[in-house]
């Protein structure tokens, strides 16, 4: 079984390709850092392969596909993705375009280039890495929870349409709180709650798609918001938001 994963280089994507190593599969490693990934690929050994890309790109992931295609790929995992943290007009427009190129259109793009082949032959698992944030709208990370919200809805969309289908095709949204990785560094914030390791977000989201589950939320307390959601105003829920990001900076 062959598995190729998106933002390889750190954090949850090098946590999910050592637990796909680590269940016998054979991972190919993708991600911009090139030097990351001969660490990775170092550790792995035999069952990893590297392949430099900016999946920020769209004529890179069409490329990446391209490549990919004849390799018979049995599970894609779109992992690449960062978040930033201020004011939503005080923010960068590149940095921001930046994120939805990555966090959105790659996703976007590459599950659609698999997912034909994968219905074709009616097998495959694609693990889309979300968000708790993809179920809320997130003042002071608008642009960040936006993306994700984005990722959790095409998820859900397609889960369904595979379910009306009765394919065997699995889909699922992995959807974590606080995650301890590089994210907080990147985006300039801190946590304001006690993270999960990489490592469990990883198994979790390994071990749900492989159950076909749709939205995978580690944790009580992640499950709970989620719940919470369902019984209070949108208003209230975004000045919750509010407050939780403002307290991370």
């Amino acid at each position: 079984m062959l598995a190729l994963v998106t933002g390889a280089s750190s954090g949850i994507g090098r946590d999910i390709a050592r637990e796909l190593v680590d269940r016998g599969w054979d991972v190919i490693l993708v991600a911009r850092r090139a030097d990351r990934l001969r660490e990775l690929k170092n550790e792995l050994g035999k069952r990893s392969h590297c392949v430099r890309c900016d999946v920020s790109h769209v004529e890179e992931c069409k490329k990446l596909y391209e490549v990919m295609q004849p390799k018979n790929i049995d599970m894609l995992v779109n992992c690449a993705g960062f978040g930033e943290c201020g004011f939503f007009d005080e923010t960068g427009l590149d940095g921001e375009l930046n994120m939805i190129n990555t966090n959105l259109v790659a996703v976007h793009v590459l599950t659609k280039l698999f997912l034909a082949d994968f219905i074709r032959k009616n097998k495959g698992y694609i693990l889309n890495v979300a968000s708790v944030a993809g179920f809320f709208a997130g003042p002071y990370m608008a642009t960040y929870y936006a993306t994700k919200n984005y990722v959790v809805s095409l998820t859900g969309a397609v889960h369904e349409e595979l379910r009306q289908r009765k394919s065997r095709v699995k889909i699922s949204a992995l959807c974590p709180g606080p995650v301890d990785t590089e994210f907080n560094e990147v985006a300039k914030v801190k946590f304001s709650s006690k993270p999960i390791s990489s490592r469990t977000a990883a198994r979790l989201g390994v071990d749900g798609v492989m159950k076909g589950k749709l939205y995978i939320v580690p944790t009580a307390k992640i499950k709970m918001l989620k719940f919470v959601k369902r019984l209070l105003p949108d208003g209230l829920i975004s000045r919750f938001c509010f407050r939780f990001q403002k307290n991370k900076k």
